[in-house]
């Protein structure tokens, strides 16, 4: 008979780790909900159907595999179906068939999400810069990207079989 390992007691946070915990999520709603009002108020849409936008804006003849979008935003594919079928109600984005494999779908940026994108950009790229980069110094901004790119290096496991929000 096997007994199960006594697992380790917890590592608590030490106060100063709670501290930056905790200023951490109150910085990181606070920036998300200034985002999302800003682009609601300018655009009708929130952060993150933006951010498929831009996305696509940025692929190839402006388009790109639902599974390599979703993989992109970091978003489940049923959040990411959702999202474009609100976007092509709006006109701005449409589906197409991949023409390479007919189980893939394409979403494809139309004019009108472009333009609509097009004038949008200004005012979003000025709610970031006031929210959070003119806030810091130029060192401070360099530092915020290095630990960024750390922890989002960690949460992305290589291996096959990760439990990844695109993978479900």
């Amino acid at each position: 008979m096997t007994t199960a390992p006594i697992p380790a007691a917890p590592r608590w946070l030490t106060d100063e780790e709670q501290r930056t915990w905790q200023a951490y999520l109150h910085a990181t709603t606070l920036l998300e909900d200034h985002l999302d009002r800003q682009l609601q108020r300018d655009a009708g849409m929130p952060h993150i159907y933006y951010g498929l936008l831009v996305l696509l804006s940025e692929a190839p003849h402006r388009r790109m595999r639902m599974t390599q979008l979703a993989m992109q935003a970091k978003i489940t594919r049923s959040r990411l179906s959702h999202a474009v079928a609100r976007l092509e109600r709006s006109g701005w984005v449409r589906r197409q068939n991949c023409p390479s494999d007919r189980r893939g779908q394409l979403a494809c940026l139309t004019d009108e999400g472009y333009e609509v994108l097009t004038r949008t950009a200004p005012g979003h790229v000025a709610a970031v810069r006031q929210a959070l980069l003119d806030r810091l110094s130029p060192e401070q901004q360099k530092t915020l990207g290095e630990i960024m790119r750390i922890v989002a290096e960690g949460l992305q496991p290589k291996e096959a079989g990760a439990d990844l929000p695109w993978l479900r």
